[in-house]
C-alpha cells in the first residue's frame, strides 16, 4: 500500500496540531488523526499559561520550554491572530533558587517578597488551536476525525506515527503506566484584574490560579492524580472560587460563567 503521508499525527490537541504544523512547514505531507475536533479536546479548556509545569524529565525541560518559549514571543505580535499576548503576573512564593537553570533566562523577571514578578505567554486556547489548524491546512497538511484503535492502523498508511494522544495512549500503546491528573476550572466575568497569579503547592491537590482572558477570567484549580470524572464537581468549584477571592476579593462576586 503506497503511503499516504510522510507523517501521521495521532491526537488533534495543542501538541498534536504544533507537532504537525511544525512538520507540515518543513515539506512533510502530514496528517492529524484525531478523534474530536480540537475546541472538544483537553487542550481547549487549558488556562493556559508558559511554564514549566508537572513535566519531566527535569534536566531536559528547561531547554524545550525556552524553545517554546521564544516561539510564544514572536507570536504575540499579532495576540488576535494567534491567540498567544504577553501578560504580567506572580508566582506566588516562587523563587529562582527552586527552579532548574532555565529560569536565568527568563527576561525581565524579579524576585519580589510576594514571589516571582514576569512578564510571560498567555494564550487564549480556542483561538490558538483554530490557528494552529489553519496555519496546518495552509502548509499542505490535513485533519481527519477518526477515532483510532491502535497504532499499527496508521502505520500502514505512514513510515512514521507520532503519538499525541495523551491519556489516550493508555489503552493505545498500551501503557497501563498512564494516569490521569484531573484539573478542574472556574469561568467568571472579570472584575477588571489585568495581570495573572499563580500559587501551587507542589504536596497539594489545590492550586491557586486566575488568568484574564477576552471576555473571561479563568480561575483553577486542581491536580488530581486517578480522578478520571469529566463532569464539574460543584463544590470544588466553590473552593476555586474562595481561593482566588483570597487573592483579589473582587472574584468573589463575580458572575459565574462556566
Amino acid at each position: 500500500m503506497a503511503a499516504e503521508a510522510d507523517v501521521i499525527v495521532v491526537g488533534g490537541g495543542v501538541i498534536g496540531l504544533t507537532t504537525a504544523v511544525t512538520l507540515a512547514e518543513r515539506g512533510l505531507r502530514v496528517r492529524v488523526w484525531s478523534r474530536d475536533p480540537a475546541g472538544a479536546t483537553t487542550s481547549a479548556v487549558a488556562g493556559a499559561l508558559w511554564w514549566p509545569y508537572r513535566i519531566e524529565p527535569a534536566e531536559r525541560v528547561g531547554v524545550w520550554s525556552l524553545e517554546t518559549l521564544a516561539v510564544y514571543e514572536e507570536l504575540a505580535a499579532a495576540p488576535e491572530e494567534t491567540g498567544v499576548r504577553l501578560v504580567p503576573g506572580l508566582h506566588g512564593g516562587e523563587r529562582f533558587a527552586a527552579l532548574g537553570p532555565w529560569a536565568a533566562e527568563l527576561k525581565g523577571a524579579v524576585e519580589v517578597a510576594e514571589g516571582l514578578r514576569v512578564v510571560l505567554p498567555l494564550l487564549d486556547m480556542p483561538v490558538h488551536l483554530a490557528w494552529l489548524e489553519r496555519r496546518l491546512v495552509a502548509a499542505g497538511g490535513a485533519v481527519e476525525r477518526r477515532a483510532v484503535t491502535g497504532f499499527a492502523e496508521a502505520a500502514e498508511r505512514s513510515p512514521v506515527v507520532v503519538n499525541c494522544t495523551g491519556l489516550g495512549a493508555r489503552e493505545l500503546v498500551p501503557d497501563p503506566g498512564m494516569r490521569a491528573v484531573r484539573g478542574q476550572l472556574v469561568l467568571v466575568e472579570n472584575p477588571g484584574i489585568e495581570e495573572w497569579f499563580t500559587e501551587a503547592d507542589p504536596a497539594s491537590e489545590a492550586t491557586t490560579y486566575f488568568f484574564p482572558q477576552p471576555g473571561r477570567l479563568v480561575l483553577g484549580g486542581t491536580a488530581r492524580a486517578d480522578d478520571e470524572r469529566p463532569e464539574p464537581d460543584a463544590a470544588v468549584a466553590r473552593e476555586i472560587v474562595a481561593r482566588c477571592a483570597r487573592v483579589r476579593p473582587e472574584i468573589a462576586d463575580a458572575r459565574v460563567l462556566g
